[in-house]
């Protein structure tokens, strides 16, 4: 009599046998860094919060106490009808609780909103230049060195205060200034500055991803693969976009993960020095300056902004180190 073969259950198969996909190799990978977990966490919380502010928030975003006579109030300050301000109210009698949930949906919003248009704008360049060579790359490589030899801060400066302050307009669809002015829960007005702050912070930070993906392009173009492609009569297009640029991706990441928490900062600086986001549309950074004034008399104030303000940045940078171990090809395990 013939055996008949029994089929073996996957669970029965010891988990170092098998075969793993690269994206479950990744997220073992990435879930062995506690750190870039609970910062993942973190961050998924506050950004579900940022985007709940309108019904989380006890208060509307610039409604006035008129009630509170002290003025900033400290953290348990009781309002008109006996409604507590948890985290008090500012020098204008304004939530500080409500005003913190829109400003982190404002810097949030800006941040990935920036980061997602300048990695994009930055991998196609760089792909481009690493990919096609010739006068693409010499254009595009003398272009990404002109912009890394300016000072950036200085820059952001002279470029927010002329536009923003002249009130210029980025000639943007409706469709992209009202759909800012969702994310930001604020007027279309008050979108159209903010448009005007990240079309700048966009301008300026295609660099770094532009940089990474032309090395990987350069690597990647004299593969025996790319040769394959081209011998079946595949077009430049179709190499770069389907095939260069998803096997160059990984730095790509981790470089869009460690950007955000620089985009935080530079919004939050831009807008302490009056020159980012502008009155009455709230953000962290220009929270701080509003503190500024009172700090010595009440120093709990700039912490309502800035402890979040931290939180978020340490946490975007742990969250990149975890991407970085975890898309790093010479770790074996």
């Amino acid at each position: 009599m013939t055996a008949t073969a029994q089929p073996i259950a996957l669970d029965k198969i010891p988990r170092e046998g098998r075969e793993e996909s690269q994206l479950q190799i990744v997220m073992r990978r990435f879930l062995r860094h506690r750190l870039a977990v609970a910062s993942l966490i973190f961050i998924i919380i506050m950004f579900i919060a940022a985007l709940l502010a309108p019904v989380i928030a006890p208060f509307p975003r610039d409604a006035i106490d008129i009630a509170v006579t002290a003025r900033p109030g400290p953290p348990g300050t009781v309002g008109s009808g006996g409604q507590l301000h948890p985290l008090g109210v500012d020098h204008l009698g304004r939530d500080l609780f409500t005003r913190l949930l829109y400003g982190a949906r404002v810097s949030l919003s800006i941040a990935f909103i920036v980061v997602l248009l300048s990695e994009m704008m930055g991998v196609i360049l760089g792909a481009i230049a690493g990919f096609l060579g010739g006068w693409f790359d010499t254009i595009i490589s003398r272009t990404v060195e002109f912009l890394l030899s300016i000072p950036t801060l200085p820059i952001l400066l002279i470029t927010a205060s002329i536009l923003i302050r002249t009130d210029a307009q980025i000639p943007a669809p409706a469709f992209v200034t009202n759909g800012v002015a969702w994310m930001l829960a604020a007027p279309t007005q008050e979108a159209n500055k903010v448009i005007v702050l990240m079309f700048i912070l966009i301008v300026l930070g295609w660099t770094g991803a532009a940089r990474l993906m032309r090395g990987m392009a350069l690597t990647l173009r004299n593969q025996d693969f790319v040769e394959a492609l081209r011998a079946v009569g595949a077009s430049n297009a179709r190499i770069m976009f389907r095939h260069i640029i998803p096997n160059g991706l990984a730095p790509i990441l981790v470089n869009a993960s460690l950007g955000l928490a620089g985009i935080v900062i530079a919004e939050a600086t831009l807008s302490f020095l009056g020159v980012g986001v502008q009155e009455p549309t709230p953000s962290w950074g220009n929270m701080l300056s509003a503190a500024q004034s009172y700090m010595f008399q009440h120093p709990w104030l700039p912490l309502v902004p800035g402890i979040p303000l931290c939180l978020v940045t340490i946490s975007f940078n742990f969250i990149g180190d975890g991407l970085r171990d975890a898309l790093d090809p010479r770790l074996k395990r």
